[in-house]
């Protein structure tokens, strides 16, 4: 196999504290194309404490500016090193691309987990709110001729809807193993939320649902497993409502510890407002565990209706607590799900997404 030359550009690396599902692709995926033999080199962002360049499971990281500063940063650093030395450049939108079309010779894989959208009105404030919503459209559609590749058929259709008419659909993998059978469970009904605590991810709604869960199964318990800007509030919210003893704040765990939490919990709840996919969902189904979360785009991808888990109209948080009481109660339903969850998740592996990402980028060198 000819080796290739690949500068990938994205906000944040693994190694960043608040790395997140993107973040999980990419090192995944980078690891496993360096370990075919090809040359793969991270642009990022460079929080405190981490340094410049760096040797990261066989693929390198150079690093410069914060996440939002590292647009303009990640230009110098491709001339200062990769300019002419590359053979593709992979660039990734979390919310903004790089957009290296405009100034780099090498061929362009654009990769786009989702569509920011509500994001702009949930995490930033007028007039940045009103700007980026109305200015995501126009500088994606710069890339509209460009090789794009997604993780999910609800980003594909956002896509075609501006205009995009290169679009390949790359499957997301796993990291953590399937479990051969199914696991016990946490002796009393027990739901777990999973990820970062800000408004785009609603865990407020969690939280409220909740309330509504206790009053009907006093004896359940939420574990909350994340941390961010929105704890101190749902902590109030839940000592207000004298949930103290029902709630569980875990904070940022490691990976063991999130996978024994996922494994014991009965259900995993997640209210977004839209996901590129959803990969916390597959590793709950490679526990056992299905999942409850709104019908928006992405999370309608991870979770098969009635299948794996339930889908619920976005921000009914009356039909999201029904839905987490009725499967809590409903051992023979909860059963079926998380036995097709867990035969489902056995699907998933980053050496196919590896491969079919290889796949795409061949296709356009």
């Amino acid at each position: 196999m000819e080796t290739m030359r690949i500068a990938w550009f994205n906000w944040k690396c693994i190694k960043h504290p608040e790395a997140g599902g993107a973040e999980v692709f990419t090192h995944e995926v980078a690891r496993r194309i360096a370990g075919m033999g090809h040359e793969v080199t991270l642009i990022t962002s460079r929080p405190k404490g981490l340094p410049l360049r760096e040797e990261v499971d066989g693929y390198t990281v150079l690093r410069s500016g914060n996440k939002f500063t590292v647009y303009l940063n990640a230009k110098k650093l491709y001339e200062k090193y990769l300019e002419n030395r590359v053979d593709v450049i992979i660039d990734e939108t979390n919310t903004l691309p790089f957009f290296t079309i405009i100034y780099v010779r090498e061929p362009v894989i654009a990769l786009i987990h989702q569509l920011a959208r509500e994001y702009w009105f949930l995490e930033t404030k007028p007039p940045l709110s009103i700007i980026g919503y109305l200015m995501e459209p126009q500088y994606l559609k710069l890339y509209k001729n460009v090789p794009t590749v997604t993780v999910s058929n609800s980003t594909k259709e956002d896509l075609e809807r501006l205009g995009f008419k290169k679009i390949h659909v790359v499957p997301e993998g796993l990291s953590i193993k399937p479990l051969n059978e199914l696991p016990d469970k946490e002796e009393d009904p027990t739901i777990i939320f999973l990820g970062r605590l800000r408004k785009i991810k609603r865990p407020d709604h969690v939280v409220k649902a909740f309330i509504e869960v206790v009053r009907e199964e006093p004896q359940s318990k939420l574990w909350i497993v994340g941390d961010g800007p929105l704890r101190r509030r749902l902590e109030k919210t839940v000592e207000k409502n004298g949930l103290s003893s029902n709630v569980v704040f875990h904070g940022r765990v490691g990976d063991e510890e999130k996978v024994r939490l996922l494994r014991k919990a009965h259900v995993l709840v997640l209210p977004g407002v839209r996901e590129g996919w959803g990969l916390v969902v597959i590793e709950a189904y490679s526990q056992g565990t299905p999942a409850i979360a709104y019908d928006v785009p992405g999370l309608r991808d991870s979770v098969r209706h009635l299948k794996t888990g339930i889908l619920v109209p976005q921000g009914n948080i009356r039909l999201l607590a029904k839905s987490m009481i009725y499967v809590l109660q409903n051992n023979k339903l909860r059963e079926k799900l998380a036995r097709e969850a867990l035969e489902w998740s056995k699907q998933f592996d980053w050496n196919n997404t590896a491969m079919e990402l290889l796949k795409v980028i061949k296709t356009y060198i």
